[in-house]
């Protein structure tokens, strides 16, 4: 949904045909310009021409059907991920801000299918729209976002923050700011930004590896901005927002998961100066090369955080069934 050319196709009508449009789009999730009816006819006609309502995309369900995973098309015939994950409480999207990603970090289905490109704001929130149809029959929607899908959403923050922007509009999809969470790797300069936005949405730190060798080997980005320097910058972050921070730790067997590696990474986050932060082990969805932790790992590592008062998540695995880890699906697709 490209709002700009929306609003050019607009020029000339009265200004209540927008409000009479993002309502039947966003709140009644029509996908087709002629089931506008409130439209006169030649309207819908000049839009139908111009402006396609129609979402293409590859729908794959899991076994639990708890995770949906969309695969999209997008017009220069490249394709984006993004997945649903279906909660008791709520419906999580996981959405992509890039097609590929230039990171390349080693335990990452993306990363290995290079960068293509940034996704604009409208095909951000396309991927919003496109669940919250596939939802409409349950009388459900999305009330959740993360930035955790395709892409380094800090490397293309203008159009991720325009994006939240719609989100959190209450004009279109009107999720709260405190339900959407942005993660990074450690994009200093986004942090920064970040800090200074007037938004209340969460930040995620991809942490990974708790020392600079293991981090530089399996991201490496940790080269260009080391971890004691993200550490730092969210320090400052924490300071300046008072807001809550999450580290995001995937366990990978025998690469990050000993209880040495626990160890060190409780000794790390227990000498930041704030304690307004907490730690989400996540199970490795298996992408090829590594292997997700034993439950047994995960639980003797999650035991040594909490000793030291750590904060302490575990993520529920969703989706593997359907190659849900981001760029699974899209890698043997573009």
């Amino acid at each position: 949904m490209d709002l700009t050319n929306l609003e050019k196709a607009l020029k000339g009508e009265p200004d209540f045909r927008l409000k009479q449009i993002k309502r039947a789009i966003f709140k009644d999730l029509v996908n087709d310009w002629d089931k506008i009816m409130v439209l006169p006819l030649t309207l819908r006609q000049k839009l139908n021409q111009e402006l396609s309502l129609e979402i293409k995309a590859e729908v794959f369900t899991s076994n639990d059907n708890k995770t949906i995973k969309a695969l999209i098309d997008l017009k220069d015939g490249l394709k984006t991920e993004t997945v649903l994950m279906r909660y008791s409480d709520r419906n999580t999207a996981c959405l992509s801000s890039m097609v590929g990603c230039p990171l390349a970090c080693e335990f990452c289905a993306t990363g290995k299918m290079g960068f293509k490109r940034n996704l604009t704001i409208g095909e951000i929130i396309e991927q919003v729209l496109f669940f919250n149809r596939f939802l409409k029959n349950e009388n459900q929607k999305v009330n959740s976002i993360v930035f955790m899908g395709m892409g380094e959403p800090f490397l293309n923050y203008d159009n991720v923050l325009g994006a939240i922007r719609i989100l959190n509009d209450e004009d279109y999809f009107n999720i709260g700011a405190r339900h959407i969470s942005i993660s990074t790797v450690g994009i200093i300069e986004g942090i920064e930004k970040l800090a200074k936005e007037s938004l209340q949405v969460n930040l995620a730190i991809s942490l990974h590896a708790p020392n600079e060798e293991l981090r530089s080997k399996i991201m490496p980005i940790n080269k260009k901005y080391p971890l004691i320097e993200v550490l730092r910058t969210v320090e400052d972050y924490m300071k300046a927002t008072h807001r809550k921070i999450m580290f995001e730790y995937v366990m990978i067997k025998d690469v990050n998961d000993s209880l040495e590696n626990a160890n060190e990474l409780a000794i790390l986050l227990s000498g930041l100066k704030s304690s307004i932060f907490m730690v989400n082990l996540i199970s490795y969805n298996p992408t090829g090369i590594f292997k997700a932790s034993s439950s047994e790992r995960i639980k003797n590592f999650k035991a040594v955080l909490e000793k030291s008062n750590i904060e302490v998540v575990q993520r529920y695995k969703f989706g593997v069934s359907i190659k849900a880890a981001c760029g699974q699906l899209a890698s043997g697709n573009q």
